[in-house]
Order: structure tokens, then C-alpha cells, then sequence
């Protein structure tokens, strides 16, 4: 581990907000989709979705597709860049400081992970999206910047990076570099032209063959051939791509040669499937044009060699996921504190200081079920995003997923996982509605349109499996969750040693788990207990305040304040009156 790793200052400090755009929120009715964009392929009446209907109640269009699993993925909602700049005020309300948004580059699908190229936002996104789709097909680009235009997309965008820094709102994009869509504008040349395509070494073609519809074979991400996987060997790119990827970088972190204009950020995509080389080589590129810029890499498994200082400065942080659902969530496979403090011990020792300070801890995304819907189905094998490990909370491949919102036990684990999450070393990231008590089995569940105060919803009734009904209850927002979260940011931005500071075990006992962070002459104490029992520790301690309650306490003659916690229940002690 290296000990004098430089990451942005402005990271350790936040508190992040995923957004998934096409289901974020409608703002703009006249740029909805349309079948005929879809890269997917059409549907006959397709039409856009009802942003408050029962979610696996399925129109006619999708039952004449093959029913919910075969239709969902040709869904729309028309969520775009409107919608998020008109709740911005509500993020700011919230508290969160820094947006992650999943890719708003061209492409035809709903999640946006096959682009049509990196150097233009969806123009279903922006206000004119006929427009936009002419002004470009009349362009003659190229890979070349100089032919670049700006779409009314584009400016938009660029519209919301303004208005949200005009918030002290960061914002930092997917970037999607492993792969990208057949309708990607290389990969059509490639098409077009075969062996004459100036864009063929792009790409990992295996065999030129005349007899197949491409006249050619490939290699595809996880061997899905609507991926075109971008070419390289063990220590690089293709020059020509890696040219490409490091212009369209300076276009968004630096717009018209105004880095405060620009993105703060990125997150990278299924990092670990691109080589070291480009990494390194890409960081020199960003930190050229805006030192200040946050390099996140998706990376599931525990691999701090990534965060040595040469390429990302953190990561989504799953292994802290998993190990808190072991921990919060789980019941039968449940660890214990001692087990837990062990765990997060390894994380945080395994990595330099300021790397802990600016990774984003997450616990559900959108490659993953919802925090709500986590807690309600405990014990199912959470430590991983591979195929196995999804089809563990993915009702397709689990028809004894539970999709209701769970106990009230279990509600008040997750509330004190969340003030855990607000206390702990690390960014705390939130993914988009689960502040408002969204429920959603993983992938597509876990994209669900936003849940809006201002939208009426149908009852969740449907149930995807035949012969199964939905847990019929009311779809509306929880006021509890929201107002907690905001509590507990406010408490997190006002107290530096929580953003900032180390962490010392105090005490880690069955359920009973208490840790100090401190930074300077600042000190504060998170006790919390995990059992559904009441339980009782002693710690070392002057007069304390939980900022949570107010409730004071005062230490006896050996110095010692004894907590008495109710089940899942927690204090956040500081040392005032």
C-alpha cells in the first residue's frame, strides 16, 4: 500500500447520488423515444410507458412480444436531462453532493451501455432530438474532434453541469471504453467497408469471412455479440482508439476550453477488462486537463493494485457492500461484530488513507437488487456481480424472491445500516430512490422509474411468474427513510472527522459494535447495535452529546459512560454539551 496517494480533496467529502437517466425523470414530454430509434428492434404499437403503472403489469405490445422478461428491455419512459436539472433543487434539498450518472452518450437502448459513439449525448436526452439526428447526418464526423458539432443534446448537458455546480452539485459520467453498440459509427464503417474500413483495427476480429451476414467474426463482451469489444493485447489499445477516447475525454472535462464547464469525473465501466497501459496512460490524459477530475473504476472484486496512484483514485466499493449485507442484512449466514470488524479492517489497511476517504460506498446500483429489497431477502449469496451471484436476487432466475418491502425489522436494519454508511470512512453513495424506500429485485427490477411525491402509482399487484401474485401493496414514497438520510448527511457534512477522520475499533461484540473516528482535536463515537435484543457496552468517554437525540450522557467515577441500546438502534457521541 502506498501511503502518499493524492486524490481530489472535494471526494472524501461527498455524498453521492446515482442516476439512471432514462428513469430519473420525464421533464420534457416532446423528446419521449419511439420504436423506430430502438437498437433493440421494434414492437408492434409500441408506445412509451406509463411512469406510474404497476411495473410488471404488461400493455398488449409487450404481451405480443413474449410477456415481461422478453418486452422489458424495449421499455421507455422518457426520462432525460430536463427532468434532471428540474430536481436538482431536490438533490440540493437532500443533501447529496456529487452526481454519478449511468452513460448519456448516443445509443439506442434504455441503459445506454451500447453507445453509438462518446462524443455526443442522446439526443432523446436533449430538446430537439429530429433535430439533433439531421444536424448529424448531414455533418460528415469522423474520429477526428475537428469535425465535432454540438447538438441541442450536447448543450443541454452541458447546461446541467452549469446548474448543478451552480449548487456545489459535482457531476461525473459512465464511461463505457470496453465496449460499445453495432450502431457505433466505427463498428458501422466496419460494416460497410469490411477489410477496407479505416476503423478495423478497432476491433478484435478474429476471421474475415465472407460467408457470414457481417463477412467477418468478432469478439463481443461476454461473448454478446451487440457488444463489439474494442481490440487489445495485454499492455494497451489500438493507438487510433486510444487517440479517439482521449479526445472525447478533454470534450467533457473541458467544453470549449473551460474546465469548470466540464464534468469532475468518471466512472469506468467493467475497468479490470481493459489493460493496465490504457488506464495509466488515460489518468495522464485526465489529470492533464483537470487535476481536480475523480477517476472511479467499476471493480467488484477486492484488487487495491488498481489504486496504487497510476490509475483510479477509488472504486465502487462492493467488497464494503458485501461485507455490510453479511453484517446488516443477513440473518442465518449473518456475521458477527467481531467477524465484521475484521472484514472492513482488511479494506481499509489494504489501501492508502486518502483512497478510503474518496471511495464510493454503495450498497445497491444498478447492477444490483435495491437496499430495500436486499434487506427483505436475506441470506442469498450477495458477494459477487457475476451471473452466478445475480440470479440470486433476480426473480427470473429466484421465483421465491421476495418483492414486498419487508418487516419492520428488517426496515430498521436498514436504517441502521444507513447511518452507518453516513458515519463510516468512505463516500457514501445513495442510488437514485432508495432515499425514497424504491423496492427492486436486481437487474431490470432495480431500474424502476423514479418514485415521485407529485405521481400517482398504481398498487404493485402484478407478479412476473405465472401462477404468483404481487405483494399488492401501495407504491408511494417513505417519508422516514427520506428524512433520516437528510438527517444523517447534515450530520456527516457538519462534523469533518466523519469525512475525514480515522477509525478505532472500540468495541466489537456479538451484535455490539462501536468505532471512533477522529481528525485533529475533533472525536466522535458511532455505537451501534446489530441484535434484536437490547444490548449494553461500556466505553472509555467524557460528557457526550448523541447527535442524533440530543441525549447527554456522563461518565461515572472510573470514566466510563454505559450505553444502553435499544435493538438496531444507534448513538453518534460527540464531546458537548
Amino acid at each position: 500500500m502506498k501511503e502518499h496517494i493524492s486524490t481530489p480533496d472535494w471526494a472524501k467529502d461527498a455524498v453521492w447520488y446515482q442516476i439512471f437517466p432514462e428513469r430519473f425523470r420525464n421533464g420534457d414530454r416532446n423528446n419521449d423515444p419511439d420504436s423506430q430509434h430502438l437498437s433493440e428492434g421494434s414492437a408492434e404499437c409500441w408506445r412509451i410507458k406509463d411512469w406510474g403503472g404497476d411495473w410488471y403489469a404488461v400493455d398488449e405490445w409487450e404481451e405480443k412480444a413474449g410477456g415481461f422478461f422478453r418486452s422489458v428491455g424495449l421499455r421507455r419512459y422518457g426520462g432525460d436531462l430536463q427532468g434532471i436539472i428540474d430536481k436538482l433543487d431536490y438533490l440540493a434539498d437532500l443533501g447529496v453532493t456529487a452526481l454519478y450518472l449511468n452513460p448519456v452518450f448516443r445509443s439506442g437502448s434504455a441503459h445506454k451501455y451500447d453507445g453509438k459513439c462518446f462524443h455526443h449525448i442522446e439526443e432523446t436526452f436533449g430538446p430537439d432530438p429530429e433535430g439533433d439526428r439531421r444536424l448529424l447526418a448531414s455533418a460528415n464526423e469522423t474520429d477526428d474532434p475537428a469535425t465535432w458539432l454540438w447538438t441541442s443534446a450536447d448543450r443541454l448537458f452541458l447546461k446541467l453541469i452549469t446548474e448543478a455546480h451552480c449548487r456545489n452539485l459535482k457531476v461525473i459520467i459512465d464511461g463505457v471504453f470496453n465496449h460499445c453498440g453495432r450502431d457505433f459509427f466505427a463498428f458501422e464503417d466496419l460494416l460497410k467497408n469490411r477489410q477496407k474500413s479505416g476503423y478495423k483495427s478497432w476491433y478484435n476480429i478474429t476471421a474475415w469471412t465472407d460467408s457470414l451476414p457481417d463477412g467477418f467474426e468478432y469478439k463481443g463482451w461476454e461473448n454478446y455479440h451487440y457488444l463489439p469489444e474494442f481490440r487489445r493485447d495485454q499492455n494497451n489499445v489500438d493507438d487510433s482508439y486510444k487517440n479517439y477516447v482521449f479526445n472525447i475525454t478533454r470534450r467533457w472535462l473541458k467544453p470549449d476550453g473551460i474546465v469548470e464547464n466540464g464534468v469532475d469525473g468518471w466512472r469506468l465501466d467493467v475497468a479490470p477488462c481493459m489493460p493496465d497501459g490504457f488506464w495509466k496512460d488515460w489518468r495522464k490524459c485526465v489529470k492533464a486537463e483537470n487535476p481536480d477530475a475523480y477517476i472511479a473504476a467499476e471493480i467488484s472484486t477486492h484488487r487495491p493494485e488498481y489504486m496504487a496512484g497510476d490509475e483510479f483514485d477509488a472504486c465502487m466499493n462492493y467488497q464494503w457492500a458485501f461485507t455490510c449485507v453479511d453484517f446488516f442484512a443477513n440473518k442465518k449466514n449473518k456475521i458477527n461484530a467481531a467477524q465484521f470488524d475484521e472484514k472492513l479492517d482488511v479494506l481499509r489497511k489494504d489501501y492508502a488513507p486518502e483512497t478510503c476517504q474518496a471511495m464510493m460506498n454503495l450498497l445497491s446500483s444498478h447492477d444490483t437488487p435495491r437496499m430495500r429489497t436486499l434487506f427483505a431477502n436475506p441470506d442469498r449469496n450477495y458477494h459477487g456481480l457475476d451471473q452466478k451471484s445475480a440470479a440470486n436476487s433476480r426473480v427470473y432466475d429466484s421465483h421465491d424472491y421476495q418483492l414486498d418491502r419487508g418487516t419492520a425489522e428488517q426496515k430498521k436494519a436498514q436504517l441502521l445500516f444507513m447511518l452507518f454508511q453516513m458515519c463510516y470512512v468512505g463516500a457514501p453513495m445513495i442510488y437514485y430512490g432508495d432515499e425514497l424506500g424504491m423496492t427492486g429485485a436486481n437487474d431490470p427490477d432495480c431500474r424502476k422509474p423514479m418514485l415521485w411525491p407529485d405521481i400517482g402509482y398504481a398498487r404493485e399487484t402484478a407478479h412476473p411468474i405465472p401462477g404468483k401474485t404481487g405483494p399488492c401493496e401501495a407504491n408511494e414514497p417513505d417519508s422516514e427513510i427520506f428524512n433520516f438520510y437528510k438527517t444523517l448527511i447534515k450530520i456527516r457534512k457538519s462534523e469533518i472527522c466523519l469525512r475525514r477522520g480515522s477509525v478505532e475499533t472500540l468495541a466489537a461484540d456479538d451484535a455490539m459494535f462501536v468505532f471512533a473516528r477522529a481528525y485533529k482535536e475533533e472525536r466522535l463515537i458511532v455505537a451501534l447495535n446489530n441484535g434484536a435484543e437490547t444490548g449494553q457496552v461500556e466505553i472509555k468517554a467524557g460528557n457526550v452529546t448523541d447527535l442524533l437525540s440530543g441525549e447527554k450522557f456522563v461518565p461515572d467515577s472510573r470514566g466510563t459512560v454505559c450505553l444502553n441500546l435499544r435493538a438496531y438502534s444507534a448513538v453518534i457521541l460527540a464531546g458537548r454539551q
